[in-house]
């Protein structure tokens, strides 16, 4: 039987829509959609800074579970309008270049709050010890 493990980001709808902010699975780890969101609730408008703060979310929660940014096997990015492409793969080359994982970025009607602007997720395998 497989071994899981969650984190909770605490935010309300998790037990609502009935997630986690990511789960481990033996040595897998997926992260959820991981929105541009401060802990006060505060979304920057800027493209660039959502970005960052969407991988600073995810890597965090990957960190939890013991992984790190080097155990990332694919990525996936959400924007909400094309031009927005330059800021979020700059945010994401700041954090894989060297790890370069199997990486999907589509442009998507809206995301669930109309602030949002970028949205990520990502999954990993953990390095054996």
């Amino acid at each position: 039987m497989s071994e899981r493990v969650r984190v909770s980001s605490g935010s309300p709808f998790e037990a609502r829509v009935g997630y986690c902010r990511a789960v481990a699975v033996d040595d897998r780890i997926f992260v959820s959609g991981t929105a541009p969101i401060w802990p006060d609730g505060h979304v920057d408008p800027d493209p660039l800074t959502q970005a960052r703060r969407c991988w600073e979310i995810a890597l965090d929660a990957l960190a939890r579970l013991g992984g790190s940014a080097a155990d990332t096997g694919r990525t996936r990015t959400y924007l909400t309008d094309r031009s927005f492409e330059g800021p979020a793969s700059q945010a994401h080359g700041e954090v894989f270049a060297d790890v370069r994982p199997a990486s999907t970025m589509l442009v998507v009607v809206g995301m669930l709050d109309p602030r949002w602007v970028v949205e990520v997720e990502l999954d990993a395998v953990l390095a054996e010890a």
